[in-house]
């Protein structure tokens, strides 16, 4: 393995994730509703913002998403990072640590992450095909709550260097099955269908990040890594995060974390509404934390946390339990994508 190579990658991965950013002002998650209330009779005081997955006590149900790791200037992002969850309360994933597997100068680079958030939540992160023994030795890496294990076919299949055979299935039920925290499996983008998470479910699988289309496009930034970037075709590849939150409903025995293309705290509420017990955003901080600064980006989560409270307020929802009661209204495009899919709304 060419360390150096990927290390540059890790670079290159940042630099391009900010070059392809553009603010989203049109989403599918517009294509939601909520019925407004009212009279709630109650204050905002009142909200409780508490969540779960699995055995893991969240303070809010907002996720600092996998970015980076890997490379001296990406070990600092992730220093940014462990300082801003720590002073939101926001649990925080790293990116792949799968480059430190391989070389032990590399796990510095993550460490960080623990070591300026102490006490809060951590999630871990290598991509599917690991060892039960490498799992173990990533979550050790950074004391982490959880691992994610990542499944990124599309972003392989157009890395100039990526891999071309998947067969991830049995490594991962030997993780889930050999690991003492909660292995949560997550797309990179391109969102899960029903058929992918009743596989996952036949494995002992239990949580998993759907990741879907509308926020960071890795075939856009692995295509344009390319010399001829030809395969601009598969840009649009994928569910969206809507799409796949609407699948994980006909698989219920699975708790949900949703990510891709969140743009505010009115997307994460109906994301929460339609079954996510954790909403996470990746690009949106990046870009805050490049652009501007620790502190700016902190005040724009800690806001994200007072806007659920007040959507939360204009529903009458006490807590969560009661968000996930809301029935969103879909728009014509959702109600057709049910109704082809033979999804139940």
């Amino acid at each position: 393995m060419d360390l150096s190579r990927h290390a540059h990658r890790k670079d290159e991965h940042l630099s391009l994730a900010e070059k392809f950013y553009t603010p989203a002002t049109t989403s599918q998650f517009d294509q939601l509703r909520f019925v407004h209330q009212s009279l709630p009779e109650m204050s905002v005081a009142d909200v409780d913002l508490h969540s779960h997955l699995g055995p893991l006590a969240l303070p809010v149900p907002l996720l600092i998403e996998a970015m980076t790791g890997g490379s001296p200037r990406t070990g600092k992002v992730n220093a940014a990072l462990g300082r801003i969850a720590a002073a939101t309360g926001m649990p925080v994933a790293t990116g792949s640590q799968s480059i430190a597997l391989q070389d032990d100068d590399a796990i510095a680079t993550f460490t960080p992450l623990r070591e300026n958030n102490p006490d809060g939540i951590v999630f871990a992160n290598m991509g599917a095909g690991h060892t039960v023994a490498q799992a173990q030795r990533v979550i050790d890496m950074l004391a982490a709550d959880a691992i994610e294990i990542h499944v990124n076919v599309a972003q392989e299949l157009v890395m100039p260097e990526g891999d071309r055979e998947f067969h991830w299935l049995d490594s991962i039920g030997e993780v889930v099955a050999g690991v003492n925290v909660p292995v949560i499996v997550k797309e990179v983008g391109f969102g899960m269908a029903r058929e992918t998470l009743q596989q996952l479910a036949k494995i002992g699988v239990q949580y998993v990040d759907l990741s879907g289309r509308g926020g960071t496009n890795f075939v856009q930034i692995e295509n344009f890594r390319r010399s001829e970037k030809e395969l601009s075709y598969l840009d649009g590849w994928g569910q969206s995060t809507v799409e796949s939150l609407l699948e994980a409903r006909a698989v219920p025995q699975l708790q949900v974390v949703a990510t891709g293309g969140i743009r505010q705290p009115l997307d994460a509420a109906k994301a929460l509404a339609l079954g996510a017990n954790l909403v996470g955003s990746a690009g949106q901080i990046l870009h805050s934390l490049i652009k501007t600064n620790e502190e700016t980006t902190t005040t724009m989560l800690l806001e994200w946390q007072s806007g659920l409270r007040r959507i939360m307020t204009l529903l009458g929802c006490y807590n969560l339990a009661t968000l996930k009661q809301q029935r969103l209204l879909l728009f014509p495009e959702l109600e057709g994508y049910c109704r082809q899919r033979h999804l139940t709304y």
